[in-house]
């Protein structure tokens, strides 16, 4: 199935200038928020391969990966807000925590205009996402 054979389109947005290890651990991080949000409805069955081992199920739909500067990440945030787009976050002083109280005081202690985000993430209807990504490009 296709991103546009769902009701809901699943994207994460990585800042430009990360490492390779932040992107993906940035990543792995916000779709953990995106899945528990979306529940069970957005969860597969569980994985069986021909011996009958089991493996956990996935996401049911594509994830969209794509990149942005500081300033189009506060963009995104942005009209997600004006939307109404509930959204995953992760910013720059996560890197330096351990664990996730650690998280959540270093983002209550920043201004959401001062926020250093390094990622965002959400799943939206079609039109609400396409209008919150507005002018990403897909990570290379």
């Amino acid at each position: 199935m296709a991103v546009t054979d769902f009701d809901t389109k699943v994207a994460v947005v990585v800042r430009d200038d990360l490492a390779t290890w932040q992107r993906l651990n940035v990543t792995a991080f916000l779709m953990s928020g995106i899945t528990a949000r979306a529940g069970t409805e957005a969860i597969g069955e569980t994985y069986r391969d021909a011996d009958d081992r089991e493996y956990l199920p996935l996401l049911v739909q594509p994830v969209l990966v794509l990149v942005a500067d500081g300033a189009k990440l506060h963009t995104v945030r942005r009209r997600a807000e004006t939307r109404e787009v509930p959204l995953a976050l992760y910013t720059a002083d996560m890197f330096a925590t351990g664990n996730d109280t650690d998280n959540r005081a270093a983002v209550r202690a920043v201004a959401t205009d001062d926020l250093d985000l390094v990622g965002l993430a959400l799943r939206a209807p079609h039109r609400d996402a396409d209008a919150v990504l507005r002018g990403l490009k897909r990570h290379p």
